[in-house]
């Protein structure tokens, strides 16, 4: 089975720098790369960029810029230059796909309003972004983390605020571990068409490891992935699929292994 849409996100490799884990992809047959915004600055965005066209590497998408409500779990609140600086490391990579993360409910526990500051807070970096011919994907998160992470937790919440944009600055990130129990799913996806410009997949395993790093190995939990990217399909989306995994034991896995898993199982466990 072909795995020229697959990509793999850096967190998967957490362990790899950013060199191995494009020398990993490549030397594995893998044509897409997830990044993320600090291994990138780590190595340096002009030798980032270079190292990914010496290895025929293309960049899915970056992650991550938001936090709008200025509820951050890792602290610092709403940072409006850190997100204009991930708007350029995307765009210096190579990519035109932004990752947005909402941020948690206000201190005023108002959700409503929460949700109201994340639309503002996009349609303030939306000019810059667009300048920069990078659009931003809003991605829910599931609703476990809508305290400190997201207040917008299902496609729906996201496609209110998303439809409110011109569909080539802002669209829709879907992720089967935060959306994959939504039983709108199908038919939200149905309504977002092409308003969806980044897919990633990963497992729900049972039981739950940890409510964070819980993720699993497509084929390996609950989740009917390949009903979902038949649905993002019909959709309209036909880019690359992301493979993000957060779990201490596949961060403790030899990542040629993981990586070799991962390509073993895409045609059968993805796509289907």
């Amino acid at each position: 089975m072909s795995i020229e849409r697959l990509s793999v996100n850096q967190i998967t490799v957490k362990h790899w720098s950013f060199e191995e884990t494009v020398r990993g992809l490549a030397r594995h047959g893998i044509g897409w790369l997830g990044a993320w915004t600090g291994p990138v600055e780590e190595y340096g965005t002009r030798r980032a960029a270079a190292l990914l066209r010496d290895h025929g590497v293309k960049v899915s998408s970056v992650c991550r810029a938001g936090f709008f409500t200025g509820r951050n779990p890792d602290g610092g609140g709403l940072d409006r230059e850190a997100n204009r600086r991930a708007v350029e490391l995307t765009a210096a990579i190579g990519g035109d796909v932004l990752y947005l993360v909402s941020g948690g409910v206000r201190d005023d526990l108002d959700l409503p309003r929460s949700r109201e500051a994340v639309a503002e807070g996009i349609a303030e970096l939306v000019p810059y972004a667009a300048s920069a011919g990078v659009r931003l994907a809003v991605e829910p998160l599931h609703p476990m983390m809508c305290a400190e992470r997201s207040v917008t937790v299902t496609l729906g919440q996201s496609l209110d605020i998303v439809e409110r944009f011109e569909p080539a600055h802002v669209g829709l990130a879907v992720d089967t571990y935060n959306v994959w129990w939504d039983p709108a799913l199908h038919a939200s996806l149905a309504r977002a068409g092409d308003r969806i410009i980044g897919y990633q997949v990963c497992d729900w395993l049972v039981p739950q490891p940890h409510p964070t790093f819980g993720r699993g190995i497509p084929g390996e939990g609950a989740i009917d992935i390949p009903s979902i990217t038949r649905a993002v399909g019909a959709a309209g989306y036909t880019g690359p699929i992301e493979v993000e995994i957060f779990n201490e034991g596949v961060w403790a896995t030899d990542p040629d292994d993981v990586l070799a898993t991962v390509v073993a199982g895409f045609g059968r466990h993805v796509l289907g």
